[in-house]
């Protein structure tokens, strides 16, 4: 039976869209290529006519998690809802449908030169998102001020994540910590 473009693209997408969100919820280590495609509704044999490889998979996931997290920060009004929304805990506790950069951050530096070239193009994204909010006049202190504050973000959520079943109270006192500090000092 002859498959259609758009339903092969359909496949892909959905392809990704499961790598991505099981890649960020478990990483990439703890995730195969047969749990991927039963998420995607389709055989595992499918998978190659998609995608050479897992790495190749992992990129092209990364790729799309960065690009879909920084549309949903460039319908931000400013600084403070971006802030609002990252440093909440329904972002502590939905890694599968949060940030790229927090989530698989640990874990890019074990990957390939070519994930690792994805995840900095998509962390470069976000800087230059930030930068946008900064009240800074010259583009590389707007910058420097971009990098401390998404640095600060992915940091706090990395560690709320850290101890969230742990000790629930210092996870949300790391969260609101960093987003009090970060709105003070940014004036968002």
């Amino acid at each position: 039976m002859r498959v259609t473009k758009a339903k092969v693209a359909e496949h892909r997408r959905s392809i990704l869209d499961s790598a991505s969100r099981l890649f960020r919820e478990r990483g990439f280590k703890d995730v195969g290529v047969a749990e991927i495609m039963q998420a995607s509704g389709l055989t595992h044999g499918a998978f190659y006519g998609h995608f050479r490889s897992k790495a190749d998979l992992a990129d092209e996931a990364c790729k799309e998690a960065c690009k879909e997290g920084a549309q949903k920060w460039l319908c931000s009004a400013d600084l403070k809802a971006v802030l609002d929304r990252y440093l909440a805990p329904a972002h502590r506790d939905n890694p599968a449908g949060g940030c790229a950069l927090s989530a698989l951050g640990a874990e890019v530096s074990r990957q390939s030169p070519e994930l690792q070239k994805s995840y900095a193009e998509g962390l470069n994204g976000f800087v230059d998102i930030l930068a946008r909010h900064m009240k800074e006049d010259d583009p590389e202190a707007r910058r420097r001020a971009a990098m401390a504050v998404l640095s600060s973000m992915i940091g706090a959520l990395t560690l709320a994540r850290g101890v969230a079943e742990g000790d629930p109270a210092l996870s949300d006192e790391i969260l609101d910590t960093v987003r009090r500090d970060l709105q003070d000092r940014f004036g968002a």
